[in-house]
């Protein structure tokens, strides 16, 4: 899919814009040689990813049964991407390509693994992917940055392994550039022992801003993981450039010839507004992979791109989102972030707000109306949901947001993500306590003012660590009580890498 929603479309039109031929070769079978080697063999490197999520999460519910259907494949049919794809890709290539050139991995699946890590379909830990794979490099985060290192590096024959937001292997650590890294745990000590892979983690987590990580440096076996610190954020005019490309917005001519890609209906006509998430939820990964600290694009940048999704004939007048992670954190900074890095003693929104972070919806609220005014723009919804603590602790605007939204950005329902509404499921969350039934009531007190029949969508996770069927009980209690609400869909969790919930699973 050419769309800027989609990380391959990124890395490759980077590539192209710095003078690269690329291509992209989706779902490829890896029986044989005929997908693989469609173009031949690349002249710099192999790239490989397992697509926009992990593939066992894509492939799999947290009950372990086979996924059926895939928004991402055409035709919906659940049927194109192996179990831990990555690896598969990687070995695929090493069989079918004759010609060694380095292979580079990269991606949500890779980023999360790069580090020994605890796999709930294995029920164990595992190696880094890096190891597993057998690739040569591991780009780790935001690749665009590191990827077109990379490319100039390995066309001119320059060293590699100085490359920031990279892992890669080393048989010693007889090396000058890892005296200052810091030495985890090995993958044997962690499995024989469970404190020490949450220190281990701990170190991990606390390493991923570019401003103030150290690298870091993990043994398995007789060789060593290195993971360089990692590379500098994309602010906002990198973010403006990149979002600015000239992306197709549909799906391959192939594809679509062979079936429809549900996926293309949710972001064909959407708008990422900014990148990271400085939530800290427990049970996401977004912080060490796309990191804490918000960085948005332009007001203009926005427009400019809303103006040009007007030319698409296709184009029925409404804009289906303008968001991130999280709609709200548009435009939101924190100045000792900005300095300094991200803060490793405490988090930005818990237990409490920091006094620190700019908590204003001001930004947000001014994008919203200037889109609006936009020739041919109907209705700008918002659909990737918002934080709504931070719109009760917003002393600024966040009322004025909320009454916004509320009268021009809903479309029936609004999504809003409280979790959970027990108190010692949220600690274990890592999410603040707020009023949800305050919220509950200010939403539906501004709909009735503004003659409008709506109502809010909750995501609802069930089974989290510590969470017992009493919690369970308690919090449909208060949400049919306090809220008139009797949820139909909870998401159950699912131990994923690389994040604190799944620490708390496993070591239990």
């Amino acid at each position: 899919i050419d769309s800027s929603y989609s990380g391959i479309a990124i890395i490759g039109k980077c590539l192209i814009k710095h003078g690269y031929r690329v291509a992209v070769i989706p779902q490829p079978d890896i029986n044989s040689a005929t997908d693989i080697m469609r173009f031949g063999t690349p002249r710099l490197f192999w790239g490989v990813t397992s697509g926009a999520m992990d593939s066992m999460v894509a492939n799999y519910t947290a009950l372990k049964k086979r996924r059926k259907s895939d928004d991402m494949t055409p035709g919906g049919i659940n049927n194109k991407r192996p179990d831990r794809a990555v690896i598969r890709y990687v070995n695929a290539i090493q069989r079918f390509s004759d010609k060694k050139i380095p292979i580079i991995i990269g991606g949500i699946e890779a980023s999360l693994r790069r580090i020994t890590h605890y796999d709930f379909w294995d029920n164990k830990l595992r190696r880094s992917i890096l190891l597993d794979s057998k690739a040569d490099i591991l780009v780790y985060g935001e690749g665009e940055r590191t990827i077109i290192e990379l490319a100039e590096k390995i066309q001119n024959n320059a060293p590699i392994f100085d490359t920031r937001g990279i892992c890669y292997l080393s048989n010693s650590l007889n090396n000058q550039q890892l005296i200052d890294y810091i030495l985890l745990p090995s993958y044997e000590d962690v499995c024989n022992d469970k404190n020490k892979f949450m220190n281990m983690f701990d170190i991990f987590y606390h390493n991923n801003d570019p401003l103030n990580a150290s690298g870091l440096v993990q043994k398995a076996g007789n060789r060593y993981v290195v993971q360089n610190p990692p590379n500098y954020y994309l602010e906002g005019k990198d973010l403006d450039e990149l979002y600015e490309m000239d992306y197709e917005n549909a799906a391959h001519p192939m594809h679509d010839k062979l079936c429809k890609i549900k996926a293309l209906d949710t972001i064909k006509h959407s708008i990422t507004s900014h990148r990271g998430c400085f939530g800290e939820c427990n049970f996401c990964a977004i912080a060490v992979h796309q990191g804490r600290k918000i960085r948005s694009r332009s007001q203009n940048s926005i427009l400019k791109e809303i103006h040009n999704l007007t030319k698409d004939s296709n184009f029925k007048g409404n804009i289906r989102d303008i968001g991130g992670a999280t709609a709200n954190m548009y435009g939101i900074s924190c100045s000792t972030q900005d300095k300094h890095g991200s803060c490793k003693n405490k988090r930005c929104m818990f237990p409490e707000t920091c006094k620190s972070l700019n908590n204003n919806h001001i930004a947000s609220i001014n994008l919203l109306k200037a889109a609006s005014q936009i020739h041919n723009i109907k209705k700008i919804f918002i659909t990737s949901g918002i934080r709504f603590d931070m719109v009760l602790n917003d002393n600024i605007s966040g009322k004025k947001y909320l009454d916004y939204i509320v009268k021009n950005c809903v479309s029936g329902q609004l999504k809003i993500a409280p979790e959970h509404t027990v108190d010692k499921v949220l600690r274990l969350m890592g999410k603040p306590k707020a009023d949800l039934k305050y919220f509950y009531e200010e939403f539906m007190k501004l709909s009735k003012a503004a003659g409008k029949k709506q109502f809010l969508t909750y995501y609802i996770i069930g089974n989290h660590p510590g969470c017992t069927k009493e919690d369970m009980d308690r919090m449909f209690k208060y949400m049919r009580q306090e809220l008139r609400a009797n949820p139909e869909q909870i998401q159950e969790f699912t131990p994923t890498p690389s994040t604190y919930s799944t620490l708390m699973y496993y070591k239990k």
